[in-house]
Order: C-alpha cells, then structure tokens, then sequence
C-alpha cells in the first residue's frame, strides 16, 4: 500500500541509491579560496520533490530511542559561532589581508559554505589566514605574526576570545530552541520513549547549550548524553551513536536520530540507525537521500508522525 506523508514530510528510502550528486560551488566573490580538496557532495532541494511511489517493507521497527543532534538540530548554532568569529575578529582589529581597510567580517553566504569545508575553529582560521595572508592584529601590535609560535599565539587568543563570547551570546537568553524540538523531547519522554543527545562538539560546549536552551531540568531528564568528547571517532563515524544505543539497552533498528547534516546523517545510518533531518540554512544542499525524511523545522512534527516513519520503513520504485 502506498504511505502518505503528513507535515510536508519528504520521505527517501535508506537502499534508495538515487540519481548522482553533483559538487557544491558559488559564483560569489566572497567565497575567496575555498580549499581545494574533495568536499562534501551536494543536491539540490529540487530533487526531493519529485514524486516516489514508496511501499511498506515486510520488517517494521518500534521507536523506543529519540536521539536528537545538538548544533543545528536544538540550536541552529552556526551563525552565532559566526557572529563570535566576527566580534573576535573586530575585537583584535584582526586585518586579512593585511592591506585591508577593514577588520575581517565572515559574512553569512560564505560561512555556510565554509563551516562545512573546514571543521574546528582554530582549523579554520588557520586555513583562512595561510590562503589570504597572516593578518595583523593588536595581538602583535597591528603587526603581522612573523614566526610560527606568533601564529600559534595569534590563533590560540582569537579562538580563547572567541569562545567566551560564544559563552555569553548563549547565556544572553536572546537564543532560542529551533521550533518544535522542546515540544517533540516532552512528547517522548511523556509516551515512555528514552531521550538522547548525542553531539560531536566538546562536552563542555553542548552542556552550556541545553542547560541554557531545553533547562536544567530536561537536560537532567535525558537517558543518555554524549559529546565528541566521550568517543575517539567523531562524526560522520558512527561510534557516538552505537554507544548511544549501548547505553540506552536499545536496539539500533528501535532508534531514530534527528540530525541537520549530512555528516550526522552519515553516522547514524552507519550505526545501523534510521535518522529524519531537519536542516538549516548551511545545510540545505545537502544529500540527504539516505533519510527517511526531510524537515525544514520540528514545528509541526509530532511524536505519532516518527513513530509511523520507523513502523514503515519503505522501498522507493
């Protein structure tokens, strides 16, 4: 029988091999130097909307587990981890290329693009600063570094700086849940569902998140919580996410991962897992044939609409 799909749902079979991705670019001239290196494969979102006829498959699995990503699933996290960036970069009057007449802004079409090419902040910026030239700085005086332990030192303030204003952009209580997400983890826990979190950031990073974004309370409620610090491989390695269910006394075809990322939704199916996406605006492009289902937001998600995606798991034709 066919299967309909509330909410604007799009449903994508797991086995489904679908028609071949095609790389990522931009015409922009803000996107100055992107690395040369094999990136991650894009579509675009046209793809998902043409028709599928999509069948009921003899197994069925039960939702026992929800597991939710942190960053871009609770909190779209990006652009304030750009604004801090930003606010790093006019902070230390940072100048890259150091000609330039202004401090460095990362603007939001290019850190899209750029947050996914390069992962880690003092990654980034070294990238950044070795294609378009050490920058100058307070740091040094409006000099440029001029050795590499003056590079190391330039790097290691602006990200140290960076990350406490971070701190306080979240602490502020200016940021907000992405919508639905509260709603979805007090469903579950309400039906006797088992709740997790499971995010490839450091520990300390993604406890400030949800004790400042779902409470004290609900983060104290989960059934599990791990952070990249609590696995040696991170994402799209599916360590996180098998520990999760080892955790849980739950079997990985009983859980279902809520992510934004292709990297993410990786992970989970790697671990043997079923996983729905909810991307943000960085994340749009992506591929995301392996989910079974594709969500802008959570809003009008609700707990019986997973529990029906996990019970039909389906074949494309």
């Amino acid at each position: 029988m066919a299967v309909s799909c509330n909410h604007s749902a799009i449903l994508f079979s797991p086995s489904t091999t679908g028609a071949s991705s095609v790389s990522s670019s931009s015409s922009s001239s803000s996107l100055i130097g992107f690395p040369r290196f094999k990136t991650l494969r894009f579509k675009s979102r046209s793809v998902y909307s043409k028709s599928r006829v999509l069948y009921v498959s003899a197994s069925s699995r039960s939702l026992e587990a929800l597991i939710f990503d942190c960053d871009g699933v609770i909190l779209e996290s990006e652009n304030l981890h750009r604004q801090a960036y930003n606010d790093a970069f006019s902070y230390f009057d940072v100048r890259c290329p150091p000609s330039s007449s202004e401090s460095l802004n990362w603007s939001l079409e290019f850190y899209d693009k750029f947050q996914n090419l390069v992962g880690g902040g003092k990654p980034k910026m070294r990238w950044y600063f070795k294609e378009n030239g050490w920058p100058t700085s307070t740091i040094f005086g409006d000099r440029a570094p001029e050795n590499d332990d003056d590079r190391v030192k330039l790097i290691d303030t602006l990200q140290d700086w960076k990350t406490e204003r971070y701190k306080e952009i979240i602490k502020s209580g200016s940021v907000e849940p992405r919508p639905g997400v509260i709603r979805l983890m007090d469903e579950a826990k309400a039906a006797g569902k088992k709740v997790a979190v499971c995010s490839a950031a450091t520990k300390s990073s993604v406890v400030l998140c949800l004790e400042n974004l779902i409470n004290i309370e609900r983060f104290q409620g989960l059934d599990c919580f791990l952070a990249g610090d609590d696995v040696k491989e991170k994402k799209p390695d599916p360590s996180i996410y098998i520990t999760a269910a080892e955790k849980l006394g739950v079997s990985v075809t009983d859980c279902l991962v809520i992510e934004d990322s292709v990297i993410g939704l990786q992970a989970a199916t790697k671990a043997g897992m079923s996983c729905v996406i909810t991307y943000t605006s960085s994340t749009s492009d992506q591929d995301f044939k392996e989910a079974i289902a594709v969500y802008p937001d959570l809003s009008n998600v609700k707990l019986k609409d997973l529990e029906a995606l996990l019970q039909s798991i389906v074949t494309a034709v």
